[in-house]
């Protein structure tokens, strides 16, 4: 009987891990629903602005 006492924190560190999982799928999968494309890691303010630029720059390009 010894033997099993890590069994004793498995189910504990394995609802802990399960847990960290689905929130962090949840955030996946909300982020892509409400934007239509997977988050960027490590996207701030300025690699936003400078997708905006780049998306009006190309606009303009293809307008005329």
């Amino acid at each position: 009987m010894a033997n099993l006492r890590w069994l004793e924190a498995a189910l504990p560190l394995g609802i802990i891990a399960g847990m960290l999982c689905v929130m962090g799928n949840g955030q996946y999968f909300i982020h892509k629903a409400v934007r239509g494309r997977p988050k960027h890691i490590g996207n701030d303010g300025w690699d936003v602005a400078m997708e905006r630029r780049d998306k009006k720059i190309v606009e303009s390009c293809n307008a005329s």
